[in-house]
């Protein structure tokens, strides 16, 4: 039989394919799509995870903080309150900003007037942070304010709300009427905490540096300001 001579080894070499760059930027866009995604995910939910690591870090062991944490958190509700000017302000409106909240009666009686002290001198021993924590006071009842009460709490937010659609909402410890109570409420919204009827006010501070160094880097002073939609183009016309 015929041997067939040996024959040399031989590699062909074929040219590669011509790159798509319309496909290959569709890849890279869609990557980039996919993590600017990812990272506006992130941004938008920070504050929540931030508010929860909030919540829970500051319940150590051993029950360090003076103040009731509440569970579940309560958010603002769809109430409206009426403020000195006589406008028409909704409490969903508070948002963005820790709240030092009292309640009591229009009339304001001692112990109410006990309460705006405490609120007044803490928010003002806090220095620097005060900006990060508003007064609060959510006043019932057909009294009308009085001036002084006005100008003592002249740096304070004044809301006259009814007294039973905020029951809906906030809630006194057990035995004890709203009045009684300061309440905290995290810039997210939520009713978080709340004192102790006649609270001792050195524990209360304790309590709301705690709250506010937790919070420091997410939270800012004051609100962020509102989004203005720009108002369209007016449309051209042509001459006739």
């Amino acid at each position: 039989m015929a041997q067939t001579p040996d024959e040399p080894l031989t590699m062909t070499v074929h040219s590669l394919p011509a790159l798509d760059e319309s496909g290959a930027a569709k890849t890279v866009d869609a990557r980039a799509g996919r993590w600017k995604l990812l990272l506006l995910l992130l941004v938008s939910v920070a504050p929540v995870v931030a508010s929860y690591v909030t919540y829970y870090v500051i319940r150590p062991e051993g029950r360090r903080n003076y103040g009731e944490l509440i569970d579940p958190q309560r958010p603002l509700p769809a109430i409206n309150g009426t403020n000195t000017q006589g406008e028409t302000v909704p409490l969903t409106q508070l948002k963005d900003q820790w709240l030092f909240i009292s309640v009591a009666d229009s009339a304001c009686d001692e112990a109410c007037n006990q309460h705006l002290f405490v609120q007044r001198q803490l928010r003002e021993g806090l220095g620097k942070e005060k900006e990060r924590l508003e007064w609060v006071w959510l006043r019932t009842g057909d009294a009308e304010l009085s001036a002084p009460l006005k100008e003592a709490t002249a740096r304070a937010t004044v809301l006259h709300v009814d007294e039973t659609e905020l029951a809906t909402w906030l809630q006194p410890a057990p035995g004890h009427r709203l009045a009684d109570h300061l309440y905290v409420v995290d810039p997210i919204g939520n009713w978080m905490m709340r004192f102790p009827a006649d609270a001792d006010p050195l524990k209360i501070k304790r309590d709301l540096s705690r709250l506010l160094s937790a919070s420091a880097f997410w939270d800012t002073d004051g609100r962020p300001e509102p989004k203005t939609v720009p108002a369209p183009a007016p449309a051209q016309t042509t001459g006739g």
